[in-house]
Protein backbone atom coordinates (compact mmCIF):
# COMPACT_ATOMS: atom_id res chain seq x y z
CA UNK A 1 0.00 0.00 0.00
CA UNK A 2 1.77 3.52 -1.29
CA UNK A 3 1.89 5.96 1.79
CA UNK A 4 -0.02 9.23 1.07
CA UNK A 5 2.41 12.27 -0.10
CA UNK A 6 1.58 15.63 1.43
CA UNK A 7 3.01 19.43 0.55
CA UNK A 8 4.78 21.42 2.89
CA UNK A 9 1.45 23.68 2.87
CA UNK A 10 -0.49 20.67 3.63
CA UNK A 11 1.50 19.07 6.56
CA UNK A 12 2.20 22.47 8.14
CA UNK A 13 -1.60 23.07 7.81
CA UNK A 14 -2.67 20.18 9.33
CA UNK A 15 0.39 20.82 12.30
CA UNK A 16 -1.66 24.19 12.70
CA UNK A 17 -5.15 22.26 13.58
CA UNK A 18 -3.95 20.41 15.68
CA UNK A 19 -2.69 23.03 18.05
CA UNK A 20 -5.28 24.95 17.39
CA UNK A 21 -7.90 21.77 18.31
CA UNK A 22 -5.80 21.81 21.44
CA UNK A 23 -7.98 23.76 24.57
CA UNK A 24 -4.56 23.59 26.60
CA UNK A 25 -2.50 25.50 23.76
CA UNK A 26 -5.01 27.74 23.26
CA UNK A 27 -5.34 29.33 26.94
CA UNK A 28 -1.84 29.19 28.69
CA UNK A 29 0.72 30.86 30.80
CA UNK A 30 3.96 30.38 29.90
CA UNK A 31 7.03 32.11 32.39
CA UNK A 32 10.24 32.22 31.30
CA UNK A 33 13.51 35.08 30.37
CA UNK A 34 12.71 37.61 27.40
CA UNK A 35 15.35 37.83 24.94
CA UNK A 36 15.64 39.16 21.67
CA UNK A 37 12.78 42.03 22.46
CA UNK A 38 11.88 43.97 19.74
CA UNK A 39 9.70 46.40 18.34
CA UNK A 40 8.38 46.49 14.58
CA UNK A 41 7.25 49.88 12.70
CA UNK A 42 4.02 48.35 13.03
CA UNK A 43 3.98 48.59 16.56
CA UNK A 44 3.90 44.69 17.13
CA UNK A 45 6.64 43.04 19.60
CA UNK A 46 8.38 40.04 18.72
CA UNK A 47 10.60 38.55 21.66
CA UNK A 48 11.83 35.28 22.83
CA UNK A 49 10.93 33.35 26.33
CA UNK A 50 13.70 31.05 27.44
CA UNK A 51 15.08 28.80 30.02
CA UNK A 52 17.67 26.43 30.68
CA UNK A 53 16.66 23.85 28.40
CA UNK A 54 14.75 25.80 25.34
CA UNK A 55 12.84 28.55 24.38
CA UNK A 56 10.02 29.94 22.19
CA UNK A 57 9.48 32.49 19.83
CA UNK A 58 6.47 34.80 20.88
CA UNK A 59 4.81 37.34 19.40
CA UNK A 60 2.09 40.29 20.69
CA UNK A 61 0.28 42.37 18.50
CA UNK A 62 -0.03 45.98 18.36
CA UNK A 63 -3.38 47.08 19.62
CA UNK A 64 -2.87 44.67 22.97
CA UNK A 65 1.15 45.73 23.49
CA UNK A 66 -0.20 49.53 24.21
CA UNK A 67 -2.07 48.30 27.53
CA UNK A 68 1.70 47.55 29.09
CA UNK A 69 2.35 49.82 31.19
CA UNK A 70 6.01 48.79 30.82
CA UNK A 71 7.85 46.98 28.22
CA UNK A 72 9.76 44.04 29.19
CA UNK A 73 13.34 43.94 29.00
CA UNK A 74 15.87 41.38 27.89
CA UNK A 75 16.63 39.08 30.59
CA UNK A 76 13.36 40.01 33.04
CA UNK A 77 11.39 37.36 34.02
CA UNK A 78 7.91 37.22 32.76
CA UNK A 79 4.74 35.51 32.82
CA UNK A 80 2.93 35.70 29.53
CA UNK A 81 -0.46 34.36 28.51
CA UNK A 82 -1.86 33.78 25.24
CA UNK A 83 -2.50 30.90 23.28
CA UNK A 84 -0.15 28.71 20.41
CA UNK A 85 -0.45 28.41 16.86
CA UNK A 86 2.45 27.89 13.93
CA UNK A 87 3.23 30.44 11.56
CA UNK A 88 3.04 28.49 8.33
CA UNK A 89 4.88 30.63 5.94
CA UNK A 90 7.84 29.64 8.34
CA UNK A 91 7.12 26.59 9.91
CA UNK A 92 7.36 27.85 13.43
CA UNK A 93 5.22 27.60 16.41
CA UNK A 94 5.30 30.68 18.49
CA UNK A 95 2.90 31.93 21.59
CA UNK A 96 0.63 34.94 20.36
CA UNK A 97 0.90 36.54 23.70
CA UNK A 98 -2.29 38.81 25.02
CA UNK A 99 -0.86 39.48 28.43
CA UNK A 100 2.43 39.70 30.31
CA UNK A 101 3.58 40.67 33.34
CA UNK A 102 6.40 40.26 35.90
CA UNK A 103 6.58 36.59 36.72
CA UNK A 104 6.63 37.57 40.70
CA UNK A 105 3.07 38.65 39.88
CA UNK A 106 1.70 35.43 38.70
CA UNK A 107 0.74 33.69 41.73
CA UNK A 108 -1.00 37.08 42.44
CA UNK A 109 -2.80 37.37 38.98
CA UNK A 110 -3.89 33.69 39.37
CA UNK A 111 -5.41 34.17 42.44
CA UNK A 112 -7.19 37.03 41.04
CA UNK A 113 -8.68 35.23 38.46
CA UNK A 114 -9.57 32.09 40.85
CA UNK A 115 -11.46 34.71 43.28
CA UNK A 116 -13.10 36.44 40.06
CA UNK A 117 -14.60 33.21 38.88
CA UNK A 118 -15.94 32.30 42.38
CA UNK A 119 -17.53 35.35 43.46
CA UNK A 120 -18.89 35.80 39.76
CA UNK A 121 -20.59 32.28 40.12
CA UNK A 122 -22.46 33.87 43.77
CA UNK A 123 -23.43 36.89 41.31
CA UNK A 124 -21.69 39.32 43.43
CA UNK A 125 -20.93 40.93 39.34
CA UNK A 126 -24.04 40.74 37.95
CA UNK A 127 -25.25 43.21 36.35
CA UNK A 128 -29.06 43.07 37.07
CA UNK A 129 -27.93 43.60 40.29
CA UNK A 130 -26.14 47.07 39.68
CA UNK A 131 -28.51 50.06 40.85
CA UNK A 132 -28.33 53.20 39.38
CA UNK A 133 -26.55 56.57 40.45
CA UNK A 134 -28.84 59.36 41.03
CA UNK A 135 -28.43 62.15 38.77
CA UNK A 136 -28.92 65.49 41.43
CA UNK A 137 -26.59 63.98 44.56
CA UNK A 138 -27.14 66.30 47.45
CA UNK A 139 -24.19 64.71 49.51
CA UNK A 140 -21.82 62.02 48.31
CA UNK A 141 -19.35 59.74 50.68
CA UNK A 142 -15.88 59.42 49.63
CA UNK A 143 -13.20 56.33 50.62
CA UNK A 144 -9.80 56.86 50.01
CA UNK A 145 -6.86 58.00 52.21
CA UNK A 146 -7.44 61.66 53.37
CA UNK A 147 -3.52 62.33 52.21
CA UNK A 148 -4.28 60.87 48.63
CA UNK A 149 -3.54 63.06 45.84
CA UNK A 150 -7.00 60.90 44.54
CA UNK A 151 -8.90 62.58 47.09
CA UNK A 152 -7.63 66.12 46.00
CA UNK A 153 -8.22 65.44 42.37
CA UNK A 154 -11.91 64.13 43.59
CA UNK A 155 -12.80 67.21 45.45
CA UNK A 156 -11.11 69.96 42.81
CA UNK A 157 -13.39 67.82 40.21
CA UNK A 158 -16.95 68.27 42.55
CA UNK A 159 -16.06 71.83 43.13
CA UNK A 160 -15.70 72.47 39.25
CA UNK A 161 -17.98 70.73 38.17
CA UNK A 162 -21.02 70.77 41.21
CA UNK A 163 -20.20 72.72 44.00
CA UNK A 164 -23.87 72.35 45.52
CA UNK A 165 -22.52 68.80 46.83
CA UNK A 166 -21.57 68.10 50.31
CA UNK A 167 -18.82 65.44 50.59
CA UNK A 168 -18.13 63.27 53.80
CA UNK A 169 -14.83 61.68 53.86
CA UNK A 170 -14.15 57.96 55.55
CA UNK A 171 -10.21 58.27 55.55
CA UNK A 172 -8.73 54.69 55.39
CA UNK A 173 -5.88 52.64 54.15
CA UNK A 174 -5.64 52.14 50.70
CA UNK A 175 -2.58 49.98 50.57
CA UNK A 176 -1.50 46.76 52.47
CA UNK A 177 -2.43 44.18 54.94
CA UNK A 178 -4.11 46.99 57.01
CA UNK A 179 -6.02 48.12 54.38
CA UNK A 180 -9.52 46.07 53.45
CA UNK A 181 -10.69 45.83 56.96
CA UNK A 182 -10.55 50.06 57.09
CA UNK A 183 -11.83 50.12 53.37
CA UNK A 184 -15.08 47.64 55.00
CA UNK A 185 -15.13 50.00 58.38
CA UNK A 186 -15.71 53.08 56.45
CA UNK A 187 -18.09 51.51 53.66
CA UNK A 188 -20.18 50.34 56.83
CA UNK A 189 -19.57 53.88 58.63
CA UNK A 190 -20.77 55.60 55.74
CA UNK A 191 -24.27 53.66 55.46
CA UNK A 192 -24.43 53.96 59.19
CA UNK A 193 -24.10 57.89 58.69
CA UNK A 194 -26.71 57.87 55.98
CA UNK A 195 -29.16 56.03 57.82
CA UNK A 196 -28.88 57.71 61.59
CA UNK A 197 -27.40 61.18 60.61
CA UNK A 198 -27.79 62.96 56.55
CA UNK A 199 -28.62 60.73 53.73
CA UNK A 200 -25.65 59.71 51.31
CA UNK A 201 -26.69 59.52 47.86
CA UNK A 202 -24.18 57.79 46.23
CA UNK A 203 -20.19 56.72 47.14
CA UNK A 204 -16.98 56.76 45.94
CA UNK A 205 -14.33 54.11 46.45
CA UNK A 206 -11.18 55.82 44.77
CA UNK A 207 -7.13 55.21 44.73
CA UNK A 208 -4.65 56.49 42.65
CA UNK A 209 -3.00 54.61 40.10
CA UNK A 210 0.19 51.72 41.30
CA UNK A 211 1.21 47.82 40.45
CA UNK A 212 -1.19 45.01 41.24
CA UNK A 213 0.42 44.39 44.52
CA UNK A 214 -0.23 47.99 45.39
CA UNK A 215 -3.71 47.65 44.65
CA UNK A 216 -4.08 44.14 45.68
CA UNK A 217 -6.40 45.27 48.96
CA UNK A 218 -9.37 46.13 46.22
CA UNK A 219 -9.08 42.64 45.40
CA UNK A 220 -9.91 41.50 49.03
CA UNK A 221 -13.29 39.56 49.01
CA UNK A 222 -14.50 41.49 51.95
CA UNK A 223 -14.15 44.38 50.33
CA UNK A 224 -15.83 43.13 47.67
CA UNK A 225 -18.68 41.89 49.55
CA UNK A 226 -19.07 45.30 51.59
CA UNK A 227 -19.46 46.89 48.50
CA UNK A 228 -22.56 44.69 47.82
CA UNK A 229 -23.89 44.92 50.97
CA UNK A 230 -23.50 48.51 50.75
CA UNK A 231 -27.24 50.01 50.77
CA UNK A 232 -25.62 53.28 48.86
CA UNK A 233 -24.65 53.16 45.35
CA UNK A 234 -20.94 52.69 45.04
CA UNK A 235 -18.62 54.19 42.20
CA UNK A 236 -15.05 52.67 42.06
CA UNK A 237 -12.61 55.12 40.58
CA UNK A 238 -9.29 52.57 41.45
CA UNK A 239 -5.65 52.80 39.39
CA UNK A 240 -5.27 54.10 35.80
CA UNK A 241 -7.74 52.97 33.04
CA UNK A 242 -6.16 49.81 32.47
CA UNK A 243 -6.55 48.68 36.13
CA UNK A 244 -9.40 46.54 36.99
CA UNK A 245 -9.83 45.40 40.41
CA UNK A 246 -12.93 43.03 42.03
CA UNK A 247 -13.83 46.11 43.38
CA UNK A 248 -14.65 47.33 39.42
CA UNK A 249 -16.68 44.30 38.99
CA UNK A 250 -18.99 44.76 42.05
CA UNK A 251 -19.34 48.51 41.99
CA UNK A 252 -22.75 49.63 40.51
CA UNK A 253 -20.24 51.80 38.30
CA UNK A 254 -16.40 51.45 37.39
CA UNK A 255 -14.77 54.78 36.42
CA UNK A 256 -11.22 55.05 34.73
CA UNK A 257 -9.95 57.21 37.75
CA UNK A 258 -10.85 58.77 40.79
CA UNK A 259 -11.80 62.22 38.95
CA UNK A 260 -13.67 60.25 36.36
CA UNK A 261 -15.59 58.87 39.83
CA UNK A 262 -16.33 62.35 40.52
CA UNK A 263 -17.25 62.90 37.05
CA UNK A 264 -19.53 60.29 36.75
CA UNK A 265 -21.24 61.24 40.50
CA UNK A 266 -22.35 64.59 39.77
CA UNK A 267 -23.75 66.34 36.37
CA UNK A 268 -21.43 69.14 35.32
CA UNK A 269 -22.72 72.73 36.18
CA UNK A 270 -21.87 74.22 33.07
CA UNK A 271 -24.08 71.54 31.18
CA UNK A 272 -26.78 71.95 33.51
CA UNK A 273 -26.58 75.97 33.08
CA UNK A 274 -26.72 75.29 28.97
CA UNK A 275 -29.96 72.95 29.87
CA UNK A 276 -31.29 75.17 31.99
CA UNK A 277 -31.40 77.91 29.47
CA UNK A 278 -33.12 75.55 26.48
CA UNK A 279 -35.61 74.86 29.12
CA UNK A 280 -35.93 78.29 29.58
CA UNK A 281 -36.32 79.31 25.97
CA UNK A 282 -38.49 76.20 25.54
CA UNK A 283 -40.94 76.99 28.28
CA UNK A 284 -41.16 80.71 27.18
CA UNK A 285 -42.01 79.51 23.61
CA UNK A 286 -44.45 76.79 24.56
CA UNK A 287 -46.04 79.84 26.76
CA UNK A 288 -46.16 82.21 24.02
CA UNK A 289 -47.40 79.44 22.17
CA UNK A 290 -50.37 78.46 24.56
CA UNK A 291 -50.81 82.17 25.42
CA UNK A 292 -51.62 82.56 21.79
CA UNK A 293 -54.25 79.67 21.28
CA UNK A 294 -56.17 80.95 24.69
CA UNK A 295 -55.98 84.59 22.95
CA UNK A 296 -58.09 83.07 20.25
CA UNK A 297 -59.72 80.72 21.92
CA UNK A 298 -61.16 84.06 24.49
CA UNK A 299 -61.56 85.69 21.13
CA UNK A 300 -63.60 83.06 19.82
CA UNK A 301 -65.74 82.82 23.18
CA UNK A 302 -66.12 86.79 22.92
CA UNK A 303 -67.47 86.83 19.24
CA UNK A 304 -69.76 83.47 20.29
CA UNK A 305 -70.94 85.74 23.67
CA UNK A 306 -71.52 88.54 21.24
CA UNK A 307 -73.81 86.48 19.24
CA UNK A 308 -75.71 84.85 22.32
CA UNK A 309 -76.03 87.97 24.69
CA UNK A 310 -79.52 88.81 26.21
CA UNK A 311 -78.51 92.28 25.45
CA UNK A 312 -77.96 91.28 21.90
CA UNK A 313 -81.23 89.47 22.35
CA UNK A 314 -83.31 92.02 23.89
CA UNK A 315 -81.88 94.58 20.91
CA UNK A 316 -83.43 91.96 18.64
CA UNK A 317 -86.68 91.45 20.47
CA UNK A 318 -86.79 95.17 21.01
CA UNK A 319 -86.40 95.62 17.01
CA UNK A 320 -89.40 93.15 16.75
CA UNK A 321 -91.55 94.76 19.07
CA UNK A 322 -91.33 97.88 16.70
CA UNK A 323 -92.34 95.77 13.75
CA UNK A 324 -94.97 94.38 15.39
CA UNK A 325 -96.28 97.48 16.85
CA UNK A 326 -96.19 99.55 13.01
CA UNK A 327 -97.89 96.75 11.80
CA UNK A 328 -100.27 96.28 14.57
CA UNK A 329 -101.04 100.40 13.96
CA UNK A 330 -101.21 99.23 10.36
CA UNK A 331 -103.87 96.89 10.92
CA UNK A 332 -105.70 99.20 13.75
CA UNK A 333 -105.68 101.79 11.28
CA UNK A 334 -107.14 99.41 8.37
CA UNK A 335 -109.69 97.64 10.86
CA UNK A 336 -110.80 101.51 12.26
CA UNK A 337 -111.32 102.38 8.30
CA UNK A 338 -113.25 99.25 7.96
CA UNK A 339 -115.59 100.07 11.21
CA UNK A 340 -116.00 103.51 10.27
CA UNK A 341 -116.69 102.89 6.65
CA UNK A 342 -119.12 100.14 7.88
CA UNK A 343 -120.96 102.97 10.40
CA UNK A 344 -120.72 105.16 7.90
CA UNK A 345 -123.17 102.10 5.88
CA UNK A 346 -125.03 101.76 9.03
CA UNK A 347 -125.96 105.67 9.40
CA UNK A 348 -127.17 105.58 5.99
CA UNK A 349 -129.50 103.07 6.46
CA UNK A 350 -130.33 104.47 9.36
CA UNK A 351 -131.18 107.56 7.82
CA UNK A 352 -132.96 105.68 5.11
CA UNK A 353 -135.38 104.38 8.16
CA UNK A 354 -135.66 107.47 10.04
CA UNK A 355 -139.38 108.42 10.69
CA UNK A 356 -138.15 112.15 10.77
CA UNK A 357 -137.46 112.10 6.99
CA UNK A 358 -141.37 110.31 6.18
CA UNK A 359 -142.52 113.56 8.67
CA UNK A 360 -140.24 115.73 5.98
CA UNK A 361 -142.20 114.49 3.07
CA UNK A 362 -145.76 115.72 4.67
CA UNK A 363 -147.14 112.71 6.50
CA UNK A 364 -147.54 112.27 10.13
CA UNK A 365 -147.75 109.80 13.34
CA UNK A 366 -151.09 109.63 14.95
CA UNK A 367 -150.53 108.16 19.10
CA UNK A 368 -152.88 107.18 21.23
CA UNK A 369 -153.08 110.24 23.67
CA UNK A 370 -153.22 107.88 27.08
CA UNK A 371 -150.56 105.00 25.84
CA UNK A 372 -148.54 106.36 23.11
CA UNK A 373 -149.54 103.30 20.70
CA UNK A 374 -149.13 104.41 16.70
CA UNK A 375 -152.58 104.31 15.20
CA UNK A 376 -152.28 102.19 12.21
CA UNK A 377 -156.27 101.65 11.04
CA UNK A 378 -159.21 103.35 11.48
CA UNK A 379 -160.50 100.18 13.86
CA UNK A 380 -158.24 101.25 16.43
CA UNK A 381 -160.09 104.52 17.24
CA UNK A 382 -163.42 105.74 18.09
CA UNK A 383 -165.25 109.25 18.62
CA UNK A 384 -164.21 111.32 21.22
CA UNK A 385 -160.60 109.66 21.58
CA UNK A 386 -157.89 111.49 22.38
CA UNK A 387 -154.86 111.33 20.10
CA UNK A 388 -151.17 113.14 19.77
CA UNK A 389 -150.24 114.00 16.32
CA UNK A 390 -146.50 114.21 15.36
CA UNK A 391 -145.70 116.44 12.42
CA UNK A 392 -142.39 117.26 11.26
CA UNK A 393 -141.87 120.30 13.63
CA UNK A 394 -143.52 119.05 16.63
CA UNK A 395 -146.91 117.63 17.70
CA UNK A 396 -150.68 118.54 18.82
CA UNK A 397 -153.24 116.65 19.87
CA UNK A 398 -156.97 115.97 18.44
CA UNK A 399 -159.96 114.27 19.32
CA UNK A 400 -161.89 111.49 16.85
CA UNK A 401 -164.80 113.00 14.92
CA UNK A 402 -166.78 109.47 14.66
CA UNK A 403 -168.74 110.99 11.61
CA UNK A 404 -165.39 110.86 9.68
CA UNK A 405 -164.06 107.47 10.56
CA UNK A 406 -163.69 105.79 7.76
CA UNK A 407 -163.82 108.75 5.62
CA UNK A 408 -161.49 109.82 2.71
CA UNK A 409 -158.78 111.89 3.93
CA UNK A 410 -158.76 115.11 3.72
CA UNK A 411 -155.87 117.26 1.56
CA UNK A 412 -155.07 118.18 5.43
CA UNK A 413 -154.39 114.82 6.54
Amino acid sequence: MQLPVYTVSQLTSYIKGLFLQDEVLQDVWVEGEVSNFSRAASGHRYFTLKDADAALHCVMWRHQAVQLTREPQDGDAVLAHGYLSVYEPRGLYQLYVDFIQPAGLGKLYLEFEALKARLEAEGLFASDRKRPIPPWPRRIGVVTSADAAALRDILRTLAARYPLVEVVLASTLVQGAEAPPQIVEAIVALNRWSEEREPIDVLILARGGGSLEELWAFNDERVVRAIVASRIPVISGVGHETDFTLADFAADRRAPTPTGAAMMAVPDARELSRRIAEWRERLIALISARLAEERQRVERLTRELQRTSPAIMIAERRQRVDELSRALGVQMQHLIALRRAQVEGMRARLEGLNPMGVLQRGYAIVRRADSGKVIRSVQQVSQGLPLRVRVMDGEFGVLVDHDHLGGQEGEDG
